[in-house]
């Protein structure tokens, strides 16, 4: 009988614990602050867009734009990297599917999605390497000016 309790009281303890210790780390857990956003702003200088004609004469859908182009600092102004990549027609007059790389110092980040004829285009950041080989996120698209001679790239990191 006095085992018995005594192995009952033994359990009772580390049953405490268990939950004491489960408790503690949820609680930890639900205080760590969530993975920080990081924001990268550069300027591609648009120099090498080539538009391979495949289809129908003139803009149609299937059509392919190439390019490998400067990447620059946010401020426009020192070369920090290149870009690479493709887009294919998918809407004449209005929009491209691109896909592209863009090699930078700490690594490259790949990027898929729209490219609009007119207004900004969000992309998916679809993975990276070196520094950025677990980031994930969106990259924002805006037209400096009506040429589409320079572009704003806003990388939102997570």
């Amino acid at each position: 009988m006095r085992d018995s309790l005594i192995l009952r009281s033994v359990v009772n303890v580390l049953t405490g614990l268990g939950m004491a210790g489960a408790l503690f780390a949820a609680s930890v857990l639900s205080a760590a602050p969530a993975s920080a956003e990081m924001q990268l702003h550069v300027v591609e200088r648009a120099t090498s867009d080539t538009v391979t004609d495949l289809g129908a004469k003139g803009d149609s859908v299937g059509d392919i734009l190439t390019f490998s182009n400067e990447i620059f600092d946010g401020a426009n102004q020192s070369k920090i990297g290149v870009d690479n990549g493709f887009c294919i027609r998918t809407v004449v007059g209005k929009a491209w599917e691109c896909f592209w790389t863009i090699a930078l110092a700490r690594g490259h980040l790949t990027v898929e999605g729209p490219f609009l004829d007119a207004g900004d285009s969000v992309l998916a950041v679809t993975g990276g390497t070196g520094s950025y080989a677990t980031e994930r996120g969106e990259m924002a698209l805006h037209a400096r000016d009506a040429k589409g001679s320079e572009y704003d790239f806003t990388y939102t990191l997570k």
